[in-house]
């Protein structure tokens, strides 16, 4: 397995991927996920680097994308979503995204990634409840399930974290 930055031939795994990770059980329809991808890659917010893809024998298994958010009016990264195939999940690959998109971050000066999940899973990555360093979430009932990692570029960014707009549209 290697990762590298999403190419345009790889649109079409991104989406296969993002599909089958996100798929609700016995839903037959295309998860909201799939569309918050690709409006994100057709806006604004998008960060060329900042969609990575997992590929092992020349097929995209994962997927892992940061885009520009803003806590008030300081510019930060949002990730999400984060996507392995589920035949490959536990397997390393997740964890092996998320290290390079933190690693992409730190190394292009950003200071903080925010994103909605599981706090058992990006704990060990180092992020923790938003609330603990200043920072808002945009609805205030997702609690300690929205969280930040300060990077070596953090200034004390606090406030209010705002996703891109296509955030709005996934439920």
């Amino acid at each position: 397995m290697f990762i590298r930055s999403e190419l345009a031939d790889d649109i079409d795994g991104i989406a296969a991927v993002v599909a089958e990770a996100f798929r609700r059980a016995g839903s037959g329809q295309t998860p909201p996920e799939v569309g918050l991808v690709a409006a994100l890659r057709a806006g604004g917010d998008w960060i060329p680097g900042q969609s990575l893809v997992a590929i092992e024998e020349g097929v995209v298994v994962g997927h892992c994308l940061c885009t520009r958010a803003s806590v008030e009016e300081d510019p930060v990264l949002a990730l999400g979503p984060l996507a392995v195939m589920p035949d490959r999940q536990g397997k390393g690959i997740g964890s092996a995204l998320m290290d390079e998109a933190m690693g992409i971050a730190a190394d292009t000066g950003e200071p903080l990634i925010g994103l909605l999940g599981d706090p058992g899973y990006y704990r060990r990555f180092g992020f923790v409840p938003a609330d603990d360093v200043g920072i808002e979430a945009p609805d205030p009932g997702w609690g300690h399930h929205f969280q930040v990692l300060t990077l070596p570029a953090y200034r004390g960014e606090a406030g209010r974290f705002t996703y891109p707009e296509p955030f709005a549209q996934v439920s």
